[in-house]
């Protein structure tokens, strides 16, 4: 049995889910929409699947799951209407920007009987699988600390290339378009966290976003007796992406993992063990003037569908989304309190 697969949102990470629709076996995409007529008449001629020019027409055919690839700030009313009309949902990060929004959408999915998947393809990076394995085992003992460092680059033409990057109501800030998948990946190794302090400016991008592109804050792990961390970003990084890793100290082990995308180990001692991942040749989302997170996607459309087959739990439900969105903002919360009192 083939899954029938749609599209709303035909730009760049549209344009990657389809590449993976159609390589797999179970999978078969049958139509394609975007707000731009043209772009979703492209779309379709290049993925051979239904241009639609009216949402609705999607709703009334037999689909199983319609991923959606548009701009953050719409994710929750497309995704409450793709419900509403019978379908599953594959939205992309963040789920949504505002808590209540994903709290309407796990409600729309249960009201209709249906799921709701969202994308964290990092959760799938080797080093990831391997550093929860031996938390999940207690192999590394008490965590004593964790620091995440995300350092990036977006130049001037990665915002003004497009109409909503850079909006608050339409894009929501850093921590959600850019560093969501570090919050994800935290929460997925060591659970929930409670925020201790932060704070936050735009370095190097007035004139061109409505909120910070550096930020800081301290956390306590509310799961491990808190342990205390840091996570410390940017999007300020001179011409290219520098960093991106999650570095643990415990009990029986420092790692860390790196990279620009959460794809290597580049430190490791561990008590009576080595971390050895075999080669992986995944590289990251190329989009041209900038790189994205690791390009998992064949991963995240084939959990999909062991899901709906019933071979396996979605890899990330709708409450782990939410929970990301719920953590940035209490770190948003916490730094517009900071910000009052300077």
């Amino acid at each position: 049995m083939k899954f029938k697969f749609a599209i709303i949102g035909c730009g760049h990470i549209g344009n990657r889910h389809a590449k993976h629709i159609l390589a797999h076996p179970n999978a078969e995409l049958v139509a394609a929409f975007d707000i731009e007529a043209e772009k979703s008449r492209n779309f379709g001629k290049q993925f051979h699947c239904n241009s639609i020019a009216n949402l609705d027409e999607i709703f009334q055919m037999d689909i199983d799951m319609i991923n959606i690839c548009t701009p953050n700030g719409n994710h929750h009313s497309i995704a409450i209407d793709c419900l509403n009309a019978g379908k599953n949902v594959l939205v992309e990060k963040p789920m949504t920007i505002k808590k209540s929004f994903g709290e309407d959408m796990i409600k729309a999915a249960l009201d209709n009987g249906k799921k709701l998947f969202v994308v964290k393809q990092n959760r799938f990076n080797p080093p990831v699988q391997a550093v929860k394995k031996l938390k999940d085992s207690g192999q590394l003992g008490k965590i004593y600390s964790i620091v995440v460092n995300a350092f990036w680059n977006r130049n001037e033409q990665y915002y003004t290339q497009s109409n909503w990057r850079g909006s608050l109501e339409m894009d929501g800030g850093t921590l959600f378009t850019q560093f969501s998948h570090f919050i994800d990946i935290l929460y997925y190794l060591f659970g929930d966290l409670k925020v201790v302090s932060a704070i936050a400016q735009n370095a190097n991008h007035q004139n061109l976003i409505e909120f910070e592109d550096t930020g800081h804050f301290l956390f306590e792990m509310k799961a491990l007796n808190k342990t205390i961390g840091s996570f410390n970003y940017t999007t300020s990084a001179f011409d290219s992406n520098m960093e991106g890793s999650i570095t643990v100290f415990a009990e029986n082990a420092t790692i860390k993992i790196g990279g620009q995308y959460l794809n290597t180990i580049e430190y490791q001692n561990i008590k009576n063990h080595e971390i050895v991942l075999a080669n992986d040749n995944s590289k990251p989302n190329d989009y041209g003037f900038y790189i994205g997170s690791m390009s998992n996607h064949d991963q995240v459309i084939h959990n999909v569908i062991e899901s709906l087959q019933g071979k396996a739990k979605i890899m990330t439900n709708a409450y782990d989304g939410l929970k990301v969105v719920e953590i940035i903002e209490e770190v948003y919360a916490v730094m517009k309190k900071a910000e009052m009192r300077r």
